[in-house]
This record gives structure tokens, sequence and C-alpha cells, in this order.
């Protein structure tokens, strides 16, 4: 499975400007089957996306998996995945996180042709290491009530240490940061990151760099591909 995260930053760019065709013009240049996205709604009001849902499949040939049942917000706490024709989700829970801010985070399970069924996480991680901690320590206990399949946690996850925060889960979990991906004018820390299951390998893993991706968020998307161990 070809996986890959991306904070968009509700389709703001470094200019300023929101533009989600620019944001779509680079989950195009990702060759993936999921993508998770952070920041996909605004923060007022409904919280309505910030990407128009007819344009996401017109624009990326990926299709959004909304979870928001008002039909105003395409994410739930901001977070959503998009995925190609050949995988469909299901058994998606979505839940609260504990912390400070609203945060929260999506389980499901993926089946994607050819291969057994993986479960994804996407979420996006408080800004104090405190929640962020307590925030792992929650998925981890809902994912033990789940059926236990190759596991992929998936997204913003705020911490600039290479290795504080983190073991609340590495018992279970091998943290991958595939590189530099925030500031995207000038990437000096490793916020965006894939926690997997260990028994998944890593074939390759990267940071999208082009000159779009530089320019149409803050974060960079990073990318994985993934196989059963």
């Amino acid at each position: 499975m070809k996986i890959a995260s991306y904070n968009i930053r509700k389709c703001i760019g470094l200019d300023r400007r929101r533009d989600p065709k620019r944001v779509l013009s680079v989950i195009k240049e990702l060759p993936v089957d999921v993508i998770a996205l952070q920041e996909v709604d605004k923060r007022l009001g409904k919280r309505p996306s910030s990407i128009p849902f007819d344009q996401i499949e017109i624009q990326t040939g990926m299709q959004p998996i909304t979870f928001d049942r008002s039909g105003s917000s395409l994410g739930w706490h901001g977070n959503t995945f998009l995925v190609k024709p050949n995988v469909s989700i299901t058994d998606i829970e979505c839940i609260d996180l504990p912390g400070l801010e609203p945060r929260g985070a999506i389980i499901a399970e993926v089946h994607l042709s050819g291969t057994t069924p993986f479960q994804l996480i996407a979420t996006h991680l408080g800004l104090l290491r405190k929640n962020r901690i307590r925030q792992l320590t929650y998925i981890q206990d809902a994912l033990a009530n789940r059926t236990d399949l190759p596991t992929i946690i998936m997204g913003d996850f705020n911490e600039w240490s290479q290795t504080a925060g983190l073991a609340a889960i590495t018992n279970k979990f091998n943290i991958l940061a595939p590189g530099n991906s925030f500031h995207a004018a000038r990437p000096i820390a490793k916020l965006d990151r894939f926690a997997l299951s260990k028994n998944l390998h890593v074939k390759d893993a990267g940071v999208l760099t082009t000159r779009l991706a530089r320019k149409a968020s803050d974060h960079l998307p990073i990318w994985a591909e993934v196989v059963q161990a």
C-alpha cells in the first residue's frame, strides 16, 4: 500500500492565499492509494470544508471519505482520508482525543485490491507534549478493542523531538519520519510521521518537495510504500 499524509493548513499557502486547487494539484503529484489530510475544515461557524467537495475527484482521481452528517465539513476534527477507486474503507470509528484543544482521530479498516486489510488512523495531535502523550495512549487503547490488523497511525504528530513524547506507542509501533516536512519554506522539523505496527515493512519513503508543494501549505506531504513483513 502506498500512503501519504499532508497538513493542508485549510488550503492557505505561504502567499497567504486560500487556494484549494493548488492543494489538490499537490495531492495529484503523489502516486498513493490513500492520503490522510489534516486541517481540511475552516475553524469558524459550522467548520465548512476548505476544499470544494465536487473538485476532489475531478482534480485528483481520489474519492473523499466524509464524516460530517451536516454536509458542511469534510473531516472529523479536520482529519479525513482520500482514497483511489481501487480502495474501500469500512468499519470507520471517529473518536475524540483528550487534551485542552479539540482533537480527534479516525480509525478505519482499509481494503486494497489484492492485499489483506490494513487499519489506518488519521490524526492531528495537540500542541502540548503532555496532551500528545495522552492522545497516543488513548489511540492505542482504542485499537485494543478492535480486530488485530496491520496498523498505521498517520498525521501531524506536532512533535519536534526525535524520541521524546512517542514512548507511549513504541512498544507496538515503529516510528517513521520520512524527512523534514515543516516549515515548507525552510524544512527543519519532522512533525509529520507514520507509526507502523511491527508486522509492517517500509519499502520506500520520502517528502514531496516540489515547487508547488513548497508554496501550497506550511507543511510538506510525506509518503511511504508499505508491505507486510
